[in-house]
């Protein structure tokens, strides 16, 4: 049977690796100025060099890896709660090594296990008590304080770069999450949201005496029809090339998104009607000669409306309004043109 993979399991293994094996000269080190039993040593042994591997390799053969590495990470304090009476409780590697496993059940991320592992820590320290006579000797001697410093400092570091790695794939899911909601799928395009944000922002910048801002509204003619004759996944490539069309025009300063079905929205900071009706006559030439691949007869034009921003635009609604009425002025003039909404000069 082949080892599964697992996020948690991959993660743990070299820090379980790292630090039972760093543990172990300090383990060592109290175990032969203590003059250990063989039992005792063996027992050692297979807890730092033995038991990372083990339970790598169990976790992978487990039906459910990640139940598995969580017993694990259980059983990793346990193992070390055993070892505290074997090192006579000896002050400095018993803290260290009962912390550094504490720290462990933190980095992986898995809520209130730290917790959980407390009792079997204290179950499996008493057991190891009672089997090896409870001798309790908290001197550190400065061989053993020398030897807990590779684990101290080495293992340290390493949950540092894993526990980095790991808020950076975050924050790289968080901007991947942020770019979804702020682009329309569709389209490409920014999205209703983030669109309004930036319409809300230059009305803001318009009203504290920045340069004059437009506002082009277009819409697909008969785009209902389209659906209805054609099909919606047909009507999905038209607002696609529609899209490619005005991304083709606009400015990197301008923010051209999709407002909702067959309707986009360009906002062009700087520009007068002038210079907004030249780029919106750009798109309707080039929409009105844009073709659907695979279907060549298939013919479609906009109708687009413009409004500059006016003092009497509180609100990006009064904004919209005004190019929504200039839009459908458009349209009542038989479609295929631009037209302009009534405060704009």
């Amino acid at each position: 049977m082949g080892t599964a993979k697992h996020p948690l399991r991959q993660r743990i293994y070299p820090l379980r690796v790292l630090g039972m094996g760093l543990g172990g000269i300090a383990v060592a080190t109290v175990l032969w100025e203590h003059g250990a039993s063989r039992a005792e040593w063996a027992f050692a042994v297979f807890v730092t060099l033995v038991w990372p591997h083990a339970a790598f390799v169990l976790a992978g053969r487990s039906a459910d890896p990640y139940r598995a590495e969580i017993r694990n990470l259980l059983g990793d304090s346990a193992l070390v709660g055993a070892l505290v009476p074997l090192m006579h409780f000896d002050l400095l590697p018993s803290l260290l090594l009962c912390l550094l496993t504490m720290q462990d059940k933190v980095a992986c991320g898995v809520k209130g296990l730290w917790a959980r592992s407390l009792p079997g820590m204290a179950i499996a320290g008493l057991a190891s008590a009672a089997a090896t006579g409870l001798q309790f000797d908290p001197h550190s001697s400065m061989a053993v304080i020398l030897a807990c410093i590779p684990v101290m400092v080495l293992h340290s570091l390493s949950v540092s770069v894993a526990s980095y790695r790991l808020i950076r794939k975050v924050s790289h899911q968080n901007e991947q999450l942020e770019e979804l909601r702020r682009i329309d799928a569709l389209t490409g395009l920014y999205g209703r949201g983030h669109w309004q944000e930036q319409a809300e922002a230059a009305l803001g910048r318009f009203h504290a005496g920045s340069a004059p801002t437009s506002l082009v509204m277009l819409d697909i003619d008969h785009f209902k029809d389209i659906n209805d004759r054609w099909g919606h996944s047909v009507g999905d490539e038209v607002i696609r090339a529609v899209a490619r069309v005005v991304r083709a025009n606009v400015r990197a300063t301008d923010c051209a998104g999709r407002y909702g079905g067959d309707e986009f929205a360009i906002i062009m900071p700087g520009q007068d009607c002038t210079a907004a009706r030249a780029v919106a006559e750009r798109i309707r030439t080039q929409a009105q000669e844009a073709r659907v691949q695979g279907m060549p007869h298939l013919q479609f034009t906009c109708s687009i409306g413009i409004a500059s921003m006016d003092t009497a635009h509180l609100r990006v609604r009064d904004w919209v309004d005004a190019a929504d009425a200039a839009l459908y002025q458009a349209k009542r003039h038989g479609r295929n043109g631009i037209a302009l909404g009534a405060h704009t000069p």
